[in-house]
C-alpha cells in the first residue's frame, strides 16, 4: 500500500526561510525510513504511518519552537489506487479488514491519551475522506465520536473538526483517524491544518 503526505510549512516571520531550514533537522532521524521529495510548493513524505506522523509532529514542533506563528498544511493519503505499492510504506497498522467500530474507537482513544507530550500547544482542523465505500459516513461519524472522547476535541466546524491541545496528542489523533477509520486496505485521505503561536484569541 502507498501512504504519504504532501506538506507545506508556513512560519509567519520575516526570517521564514531560516525557521523552515532550522526545523528540517527534525526529519533527520526519519530519513532512512521516508522518501522525501521537495519542490517549490510542497514536500512529499512517503512512508508508513508510524514513521510519517511522528516526522510531521517533530517538524511542526521544531518550527513552532521559534515562538513564531507557524502553520503546517498537509494532504495525507493511503491506499490511493493511482499510486504504486511502495515497500517503504509497509506497515502493520493497516491492511486488513477494519473490524467493528467500537474496539477501533477505544484503541484510538487509548493511543491519544498515552501520546508523549511535546510541550507545544497547538490547534488543528482536519477533514477525513473515506473513499469508495457505501458506509463512509459511519466511518466518519465513528471518527468524530472517537475525537470527542480523545481529550483534544475542540468543536465541529463546517466541513471539518477542530482539535486543541499538546501537539503530541494532536498528531496522535490525526494518526489514529488516518489508520483506524475507513477500510483497512482502502483509500483514505486527510486534509489537515495545524497552527501554533497564533496571535488570534482562542
Amino acid at each position: 500500500m502507498f501512504s504519504g503526505a504532501q506538506v507545506s510549512l508556513y512560519p509567519m516571520a520575516d526570517d521564514f526561510v531560516g525557521v523552515i531550514l532550522g526545523a528540517l533537522g527534525a526529519l533527520d532521524p526519519f530519513r532512512d525510513k521516508l522518501r522525501i521529495e521537495t519542490d517549490d510548493i510542497s514536500t512529499l513524505l512517503v512512508g508508513a504511518p508510524e514513521v510519517l506522523f511522528p516526522a510531521l509532529r517533530d517538524l511542526f514542533v521544531a518550527a513552532s519552537g521559534s515562538g513564531r506563528h507557524c502553520v503546517l498544511s498537509a494532504t495525507i493519503s493511503r491506499g490511493c489506487p493511482g499510486e504504486p505499492d511502495d515497500p517503504i510504506c509497509r506497515s502493520d497498522t493497516f491492511g486488513g479488514p477494519a473490524g467493528p467500530l467500537g474496539p477501533r474507537k477505544q484503541a484510538a482513544i487509548t493511543a491519544v491519551r498515552g501520546a508523549p507530550a511535546t510541550g507545544q500547544p497547538a490547534a488543528a482542523q482536519f477533514s477525513l475522506y473515506v473513499m469508495g465505500t457505501d458506509d463512509h459516513m459511519d466511518e466518519i461519524y465513528g471518527c468524530i465520536d472517537f475525537l470527542k472522547q480523545s481529550g483534544v476535541y475542540d468543536r465541529s466546524k463546517n466541513f471539518c473538526t477542530k482539535l486543541r491541545g499538546d501537539a503530541g496528542a494532536i498528531f496522535s489523533a490525526l494518526d489514529e483517524a488516518f489508520c483506524r477509520f475507513g477500510p483497512g486496505a482502502g483509500h483514505v485521505t486527510l486534509d489537515v491544518t495545524v497552527s501554533a503561536n497564533s496571535p488570534t484569541a482562542v
